[in-house]
């Protein structure tokens, strides 16, 4: 029998349409995936909090659950959320059982879990290190200044515009010509330089073993082109939730679950 859920009483018919979707099958998994499309100040986030709780109230196994948003702030406040609203449904033992939702966090934060756990099976030295957008874009200015760009009687594009070019190339899988001629028309004279400091960097992050946040993404997804290795981390997971995500444009944001 499914728990009294006085705790989902303040949701709205839609959001608690998408909260007990399949829960109350015989097989939670059963409901088969679900995506929402929401705008912003909808209720997203509130509505995946409720959904998680309302797994585990209903006997998911939080170890089995994974939980994916965009910033740490926000997987902060999804998790201290989830641990509420469970409290509401279950009383003290909710902690118990939240405290084993060990897969939440970010999308890179996630990946780099995966990649680090999996380094010697795709050929990734476990030992990588991880470079923020800063540290990204001290590397790729010491390769335009090695080529001799920081030095053209015509500005070259600054180091955050050159990443700034190349997450969008790499994320988005456009060719550079065509980046620059939407997102980037004054650095279009650039394009041939560009695509040698993209290789040298390339090669820069490869004898250094790092990775930047780009990789962690793109790594991720070439893990999971292996049919074995995507079977062996899916058989992980009875479900899988995402707050928010961006298709390759950046932009059209929703949240999903499977």
């Amino acid at each position: 029998m499914p728990l009294a859920t006085a705790y989902l009483d303040t949701l709205n018919t839609e959001q608690r349409l998408a909260v007990e979707h399949g829960v109350f099958e015989r097989n939670l998994a059963s409901g088969g995936p679900l995506l929402v499309i929401a705008g912003a100040g909808s209720g997203k986030t509130n509505t995946l909090a409720h959904r998680v709780a309302h797994l585990i109230a209903n006997g998911a196994d939080p170890r089995r659950i994974l939980l994916m948003t965009f910033s740490r702030r926000a997987a902060s406040e999804m998790i201290k959320c989830v641990e509420r609203i469970s409290r509401k449904a279950m009383g003290d033992k909710a902690g118990i059982l939240t405290d084993a939702l060990t897969w939440a966090g970010t999308f890179h934060g996630i990946g780099a879990r995966l990649l680090r756990e999996y380094a010697e099976q795709i050929g990734l030295n476990p030992a990588f290190t991880i470079h923020d957008r800063e540290d990204s874009a001290d590397l790729m200015n010491l390769a335009r200044h090695d080529l001799g760009f920081s030095k053209t009687v015509d500005r070259f594009p600054t180091k955050g515009t050159c990443l700034a070019i190349y997450s969008r190339c790499v994320n988005a899988k456009i060719p550079i010509e065509q980046v620059l001629g939407t997102s980037f028309p004054w650095c279009a004279r650039w394009a041939a330089e560009l695509k040698q400091l993209f290789a040298s960097y390339v090669e820069a992050k490869q004898s250094q073993n790092v990775l930047d946040y780009d990789d962690l993404l793109l790594y991720w997804v070439q893990m999971m082109s292996d049919t074995a290795l995507a079977e062996e981390v899916g058989g992980r997971f009875d479900h899988v939730l995402v707050d928010e995500y961006q298709d390759r444009t950046g932009s059209n944001r929703r949240f999903c679950w499977a």
